[in-house]
């Protein structure tokens, strides 16, 4: 049986991103503590960076409780400063609860992530475009796609018409 807690300073990061502005580190430890339906993390912004594209969730809902640092957030087509113990709200929908976390301070920000676990996403990244379509169906399948808004097709599109064959 796994302990039900961690402590945040004991936690390894086992999610680094080093991609220009997109630059941090996670320590995702939902799984580690027994947690089945809520995603927990803790990430790590430098100063200057953002942990992901702008965008928005369908089926998942987040919140975010700053734990050092300062920054801010985009959220919709409003910027908002951060600072230690803000908690913020992500509620699912389109582009106008579209968010980003991005570190405006100099020095590192910390927050803690908490998410309800879908086994079915979208996620709409207004800045760019394009739509991913997420479905975990297993420990080593699942869909991971990422699409241009633009590139839609009709729904028949590549079927034919005609009863198959046998």
């Amino acid at each position: 049986m796994h302990k039900p807690f961690v402590n945040l300073d004991e936690l390894a990061f086992d999610d680094v991103e080093d991609n220009g502005f997109y630059t941090s580190r996670r320590a995702r430890f939902s799984a580690a503590i027994g947690a089945r339906q809520l995603g927990y993390n803790l990430t790590e912004l430098p100063p200057g960076k953002a942990q992901c594209p702008f965008h928005s969730h369908r089926a998942e809902e987040e919140m975010f409780l700053i734990l050092e640092g300062e920054g801010e957030l985009r959220f919709g087509d409003q910027r908002y400063p951060l600072r230690k113990h803000d908690v913020v709200a992500c509620p699912t929908g389109g582009a106008e609860v579209a968010h980003q976390i991005i570190n405006t301070g100099r020095t590192t920000m910390r927050y803690l992530s908490l998410s309800n676990l879908q086994p079915v996403e979208i996620c709409e990244y207004p800045d760019s475009d394009k739509i991913g379509a997420f479905a975990e169906t297993g420990p080593n399948s699942g869909v991971r796609k990422m699409f241009r808004a633009e590139s839609g097709v009709d729904y028949y599109d590549g079927e034919s018409t005609q009863p198959p064959a046998g």
